[in-house]
């Protein structure tokens, strides 16, 4: 199993990266035409919050369930939890969709997903998932190496000219992740320079970012913008202080749908010392 995912379901960084992606897959929305969702890291789709390896941590309490008990939130904010509600009974938290799920949710008729996982029985969960929707199609495999396989992205013989590309690797060897991600980006904007891209990354020390930052504002992208969420100081190195989400070619005007999110999760879900980013790296000329 997926211990990142199945530990951390439902934290504070799982709310982020889905208020974001749910927010992109939303603004792909507002036109007719259909777009393609690649979700590299897919993980199994659905965690139970009752497992025993999601009991072993409060995250979910400390994410998902708190805002669940809070009256009022930004539209943005409470679109999320609406599709997370609609993955539980009413009135009820059992379990936590994962990205492939949401987005799956989120898709019209005439859009598509490929969900990519290598872990043997996370894919297996995810097949058997989405065994009975067309749209969704499963790879098991390397998420980095599956772009070449699904990008440009077609249904049947027809090609489909939009595509979002999710990023969410397990960063189980940092130093290494960070090339590789630059290193995918890139080759994503060569196979589809218009690909709107959504890459998850913690924040331990941010400062340790900076290099990673830097090559992301050389890629051949019209913008690059940067939304954090740090629920305490990034003082230690030792323990996740927070996460942030990299978008590279993001909707229009992305900051000011994302501005109103960013100060209710710091209120709701921060510690002292809590703060948040939203910041443009590089802006269309």
């Amino acid at each position: 199993m997926n211990y990142r995912h199945a530990f951390h379901a439902g934290n504070h960084a799982d709310v982020l990266k889905h208020i974001v992606m749910l927010a992109m897959i939303d603004a792909l929305k507002h036109k007719e035409s259909p777009f393609f969702v690649l979700d590299t890291h897919a993980g199994r789709g659905r965690y139970l919050l009752s497992a025993e390896e999601s009991r072993k941590t409060t995250e979910a309490n400390e994410g998902i369930m708190q805002l669940m008990a809070t009256p009022s939130l930004p539209e943005v904010l409470e679109h999320y939890l609406r599709a997370v509600q609609a993955d539980n009974p009413v009135g009820a938290m059992i379990s936590y969709p994962g990205s492939p799920l949401l987005a799956a949710r989120a898709l019209r008729e005439q859009d598509r997903l490929a969900a990519c996982e290598l872990q043997k029985e996370e894919a297996a969960a995810l097949k058997e998932l989405f065994a009975h929707d067309r749209r969704v199609q499963v790879h098991q495999g390397n998420g980095y190496e599956a772009i070449r396989a699904f990008l440009p992205p077609k249904a049947g013989a027809t090609k489909i000219g939009r595509a979002l590309v999710l990023i969410d690797p397990p960063y189980e060897a940092q130093d290494a992740e960070y090339p590789q991600i630059i290193a995918t980006v890139r080759e994503i904007l060569t196979r589809m320079p218009q690909a709107q891209i959504a890459v998850w990354y913690p924040i331990k020390q941010r400062r340790s970012l900076q290099q990673f930052f830097r090559k992301a504002t050389h890629l051949p992208a019209k913008s690059v913008l940067l939304a954090e969420l740090l629920i305490r100081p990034d003082d230690s190195p030792l323990r996740l202080n927070g996460s942030g989400m990299l978008l590279i070619n993001p909707p229009w005007q992305f900051d000011k749908v994302l501005a109103p999110a960013l100060p209710a999760l710091k209120q709701h879900l921060g510690e002292a010392g809590a703060s948040t980013r939203l910041e443009w790296l590089k802006t269309a000329e």
